[in-house]
């Protein structure tokens, strides 16, 4: 079961089940999103550092090393993840 907000896009109900085999792009997009933060490694111009990005890749922030953005993404009632 979902809602949708005034733009159009769906969010979850919590407490309802998801049938994956009829998800949209919209859906799927949103899984995870306040659950779920990756590390990627990424060169800056000061050099190597790890950028956060939420479940549907959008930047979040970055740090100086995987340790330090793993924190933050716990910090902040998450579970990270690594892309590599």
């Amino acid at each position: 079961m979902n809602i949708k907000d005034h733009d159009g896009t769906a969010n979850f109900v919590p407490g309802t089940v998801l049938d994956i085999h009829h998800i949209s792009a919209d859906q799927l997009a949103m899984l995870g999103m306040e659950e779920i933060a990756f590390v990627k490694p990424v060169m800056t111009e000061q050099g190597p550092a790890f950028a956060i990005h939420a479940a549907d890749g959008t930047p979040m922030a970055i740090a100086t090393n995987a340790t330090l953005a793993a924190a933050a993404i716990v910090q902040n009632d998450m579970k990270p993840s690594l892309v590599h």
